[in-house]
């Protein structure tokens, strides 16, 4: 009986992971001209720095590379843009205590009861967690050494080995989709 009444809540967790969105912003320089940008490589010592493992520092590179190319641009020793990225992830815990069925009302023995006298409907607690992780994307002019472009996304991430890249390539391609942006 305990199993019935717990599917609906398997199920929208079921839901709420697989239509996990990505939240995503930009911001950019005004003054730069980014139709002039042609060319791409990735700026390694910032990228070093980024506190996730060399695997996926090469999932995420692998992720951009693909949507930079989709884009036009040239992987280059000497580019007019370098593409850094970084970092964050919080653990989030999730407690939901959901209630019994029923209402007040007079049943057996003295004065009021809930839930009817064979307590139907019960209390039960469910605890999830999950990880959100923000990716940062920064397009760096290579001649001026500035920052003329950032894109954010936010979302949940995956630990699962296998839907790891996938999902990378989701919060790459949300975010790029904001570059080069649109004056």
């Amino acid at each position: 009986m305990k199993m019935i009444k717990m599917l609906p809540l398997v199920l929208l967790s079921l839901l709420a992971v697989s239509c996990a969105t990505i939240n995503v912003r930009s911001d950019y320089d005004d003054a730069a001209n980014f139709t002039a940008y042609k060319t791409y490589g990735f700026l390694k010592d910032g990228i070093d720095k980024a506190e996730i493992s060399d695997l996926d520092k090469k999932r995420i590179m692998k992720a951009l590379e693909a949507e930079l190319s989709a884009k036009g641009f040239t992987k280059s020793d000497k580019p007019d843009v370098y593409v850094n990225f970084f970092t964050k992830a919080t653990k989030e815990v999730n407690v939901n205590n959901y209630g019994g069925y029923g209402g007040w009302g007079w049943g057996y023995g003295w004065g009021p009861y809930w839930g009817g006298p064979w307590g139907w409907g019960g209390n039960y607690t469910s605890v999830s967690t999950q990880t959100e992780g923000t990716l940062y994307i920064d397009i760096i002019d290579a001649g001026k050494k500035e920052l003329v472009w950032q894109g954010v996304g936010s979302g949940v991430l995956t630990q699962d080995r296998d839907k790891k890249q996938e999902r990378i390539n989701e919060f790459a391609k949300e975010i790029m989709a904001q570059f080069p942006p649109k004056k």
